[in-house]
């Protein structure tokens, strides 16, 4: 991906960061993810009342990209709205590896800074489709 469109990659989740729903925490995140198509979907925190029913800015990101039939995705832009740059927790880099394994993962804080990983380094050893492989004769992998 060339240094213009990763720059438009942190644009976009810079401004999806500005519709960020975070009257609990105020830790507003924006996210864009950037699929195989080059087409670019963005995403923000929206966090509610019953903290376990709050949405992480990427798995919005994520859940925009599919909607759109995007199921690779080759990059992801994170922006927070204060401090340092800071990486996807631990669920959305579960739910990022389902549909880029390795893909480029831009952290971007308020000031302008940008961190550059790749998702592998930020998720080894991630869970994916493999080892959902049943065992021959073994329907859902149990019985004897």
């Amino acid at each position: 991906m060339t240094d213009d469109g990763l720059v438009d990659l942190v644009a976009a989740a810079r401004a999806a960061l500005t519709h960020a729903y975070a009257p609990y925490s105020g830790f507003r995140v924006g996210a864009a993810v950037r699929g195989a198509s080059g087409a670019v979907y963005a995403g923000c925190n929206v966090e509610n009342a019953s903290y376990p029913v709050s949405m992480c800015a990427e798995r919005g990101a994520i859940a925009a990209a599919i909607v759109a039939g995007e199921t690779v995705l080759e990059a992801v832009a994170v922006v927070t709205a204060q401090g340092d740059p800071c990486a996807p927790c631990g669920m959305c880099r579960q739910a990022l590896s389902e549909f880029g394994p390795d893909m480029e993962v831009l952290l971007a804080a308020d000031d302008g800074r940008v961190v550059r990983s790749r998702l592998a380094a930020l998720l080894p050893d991630a869970f994916g489709p493999a080892m959902l492989a049943q065992p021959q004769g073994r329907p859902n992998g149990g019985g004897r």
